[in-house]
């Protein structure tokens, strides 16, 4: 069933020497109705520095969104209220990261709390991987509950000199999040505690220098999917959640061989009914494809896609299924692809949100129209 849809976008405000340009407004708001293919804006701020990515609410009345500015210390994340019946975007509060290059967040499956990951640059301040926080009863973020920090290198020398937390996402059966840590070629997992302290189960380790970034779990919790940026790979992994271990099923290139040494993989998503991944490559510019056996976890490629522009660095399904998004940074674009349920492939509508260096975006159904 196709629906009228929310669609949150975060685009770079101000200059970082390792992105191409810094030509967007900060956060955005839209309508998107799947049947017609339109989009609305229906708000904006530029009072976000820097908002790379951002968590949503179910109801869409919440938005969570990280600073990532070049040469802070600590970046922050800022609370955002969206009042879908006027169309209007109202800060809350924001707190400190505690720690710099804040890359990811997300909010717990039990809405109690909020992880932030930090990629980290450098050295000084207080350097932690990853923050819990808690909520506020006007939705804002309470002062950090508990952190955790990373250490270690891998062998790409330039770009493993240290842990990188890129992400931190929760299992399915909820209670215990995944760090990707690109730096250190690890996921490790910890229990999340009632108040907010983070003990670790276990690390387990990727290939060397495959520099893991997201990761996106089949609905079964028994499957674990990992981007990993550096050597552009995909992998499958069984997770037991009592230990937090995870093993490694299967290895899958995500681009063509003679596109992986000037690509960098960054998104992956699955689809609603489980069957498909996609993930982002960013050099090759395309979206990669993989169907997913539901017995054993194994990927095979189904198709390479055109991104629609240049950068693809993040994607976005919508709730049904239908559509994927994908934010072309260095193209000023959001593209909208049709999903094709059968086969899983994608072809470009045409249609887009244009916006300057895309960074960012969350779909969630219209609560005021679906």
């Amino acid at each position: 069933m196709q629906s009228a849809c929310l669609v949150f976008v975060g685009s770079l405000n101000r200059e970082a020497p390792y992105f191409q340009g810094a030509r967007g407004v900060g956060l955005g708001v839209y309508a998107f109705d799947e049947a017609t293919l339109a989009v609305q804006k229906l708000a904006e701020t530029n009072e976000v520095d820097n908002p790379t990515f951002l968590s949503v609410t179910p109801d869409g009345s919440r938005i969570y969104a990280n600073s990532e500015v070049f040469a802070w210390r600590e970046g922050t994340v800022t609370a955002y209220r969206f009042e879908r019946a006027t169309n209007s975007l109202a800060y809350i509060n924001k707190q400190p990261s505690l720690g710099s290059i804040t890359a990811h967040n997300t909010i717990t499956r039990d809405g109690s709390k909020l992880l932030v990951a930090n990629y980290g640059m450098g050295s000084g301040g207080p350097d932690r991987a990853v923050a819990v926080y808690g909520f506020a009863a006007d939705g804002g973020l309470t002062a950090p509950l508990a952190s955790v920090a990373h250490s270690g290198i891998g062998p790409n020398a330039e770009r493993q000199e240290r842990s990188h937390a890129h992400s931190v996402t929760e299992t399915i059966e909820g209670g215990v999040a995944i760090v990707a840590d690109l730096g250190i070629d690890q996921l490790v997992s910890y229990r999340i505690e009632p108040n907010g302290a983070l003990v670790k189960l276990a690390s387990s380790a990727l290939a060397p220098g495959a520099g893991p970034r997201h990761v996106v779990l089949h609905p079964n919790g028994r499957f674990v999917f990992v981007m990993n940026e550096l050597d552009s790979t995909v992998v499958s992994l069984a997770l037991d959640q009592s230990s937090g271990k995870l093993e490694l099923i299967d290895t899958k290139p995500a681009v063509p061989e003679p596109a992986r040494a000037r690509n960098h993989c960054a998104d992956i998503q699955i689809s609603p009914d489980s069957r498909f991944l996609y993930g982002s490559n960013r050099g090759h510019d395309s979206v990669a494809i993989f169907a997913v056996d539901q017995q054993s976890g194994k990927l095979n490629i189904v198709d390479f896609t055109p991104c629609g522009g240049a950068t693809p660095r993040n994607l976005a399904l919508t709730p049904s299924g239908k559509h994927l998004f994908s934010a072309n940074q260095n193209a000023d674009r959001i593209s909208i692809f049709a999903r094709d349920e059968t086969n899983g492939r994608l072809t470009d509508t045409g249609r887009a949100i244009e916006i300057g260096t895309p960074m960012c975006v969350r779909i969630i159904e219209d609560p005021l129209r679906s």
